[in-house]
């Protein structure tokens, strides 16, 4: 065929237009997934606020010892002469307690308070973290190994979701103690000690399941696709292809279940405290101050107030931002 043909014509001139796009193609004009969530964050003016809230919490459970210091008070001694003889304060908001004292014992209000942020944050934050690697890796196994594997995780997770959490937190605290020698023989800062691991136990366990359920039925739609197809036949070790292929995209739905297990553990925490099966003291906790001044609400309601609206403001904090998480993340809502 010679160049001057009609067919030998239009391929020359085809040519350059079909190459053009490639060039193009090759400039990466696009963003990522995870970059694009972020950015509308940004711009998400209640995502903004409820992170800079609970930014503000996070900083005062830091900065606990140092915003006692400057205010000349800790959290543990009593004040016996600040109370009257039947235990009401006699003393209101000042200099030296800045958000008066406790009834009965006099401790500082404000010292109690910032202190009693950290028990929550720490058990939320742990909880989230060891159920998420614990879910994120049985999701994987699950989806990705199919067979007899797939069926004892899914049972194990059937089996999770179905007990009772709070008979099973309730039931599992004196049994703990009992193994430790029983409540009697432990010491008050012992005591404190195991309920605290206790609680991260009980909400670590409870709170895998759901996850690895979601990550084992999106890992059931990936390990068909082209690029882990791809990487199998090429003889990838399975843990690479887990943790390299499959895993940067479960990004989202691991993002989204943390962001909203945490504002859950915090209220978890806060409710088995003031059921007396969480925290005790001689560790200030804000559910376990709200079970006191349940006592003293009409004396005292500033008591009660302040470790309420503590929670209050957080959980909600940490709700809407895991709202807002979910949808900068979830592709449907992208525009």
């Amino acid at each position: 065929m010679s160049i001057g043909s009609p067919d030998s014509t239009v391929g020359v001139e085809e040519h350059p237009a079909s190459a053009e796009p490639v060039r193009g193609a090759a400039t990466p004009h696009g963003k990522s997934p995870s970059r694009i969530a972020f950015d509308r964050l940004r711009k998400d003016r209640v995502a903004v606020t409820c992170a800079s809230i609970v930014l503000f919490f996070i900083l005062l459970a830091v900065l606990a010892p140092l915003l006692t210091k400057l205010e000349g008070q800790d959290y543990s001694t009593f004040h016996t002469d600040l109370v009257d003889e039947f235990g009401y304060p006699t003393i209101g908001v000042n200099g030296s307690h800045w958000l008066g004292v406790e009834p009965k014992t006099g401790r500082d209000n404000f010292a109690r308070w910032v202190y009693g942020a950290r028990p929550s944050l720490i058990i939320a934050f742990l909880a989230t973290v060891v159920g998420t690697i614990i879910g994120v890796v049985m999701g994987l196994l699950a989806g990705f190994l199919g067979g007899w594997t797939d069926r004892v995780i899914s049972w194990l997770i059937d089996f999770v979701l179905s007990l009772p959490f709070l008979l099973f937190a309730i039931a599992l605290v004196p049994i703990v103690e009992s193994m430790r020698g029983g409540s009697f023989n432990l010491t008050p800062n012992e005591q404190a000690s195991i309920r605290f691991y206790v609680l991260i136990f009980v909400l670590s366990f409870f709170g895998w399941a759901g996850l690895a359920r979601i990550i084992r039925g999106e890992v059931l739609s990936l390990r068909e696709r082209e690029f882990v197809l791809a990487a199998k036949a090429i003889g990838v070790p399975t843990r690479q292809v887990l943790f390299k292929e499959l895993l940067p995209n479960l990004v989202a739905p691991i993002v989204i279940s943390a962001s909203l297990a945490v504002p859950a553990y915090v209220t978890a925490e806060a409710g088995l405290s003031f059921l007396g099966v969480g925290l005790v003291e001689p560790i200030p906790s804000w559910g376990q101050t709200i079970a006191v001044a349940t006592n003293w609400f009409k004396a005292d309601p500033l008591y009660l107030w302040l470790p309420v609206v503590g929670i209050t403001a957080l959980v909600l904090a940490l709700a809407l931002l895991g709202d807002a998480i979910r949808d900068a993340f979830d592709p449907k809502t992208r525009r």
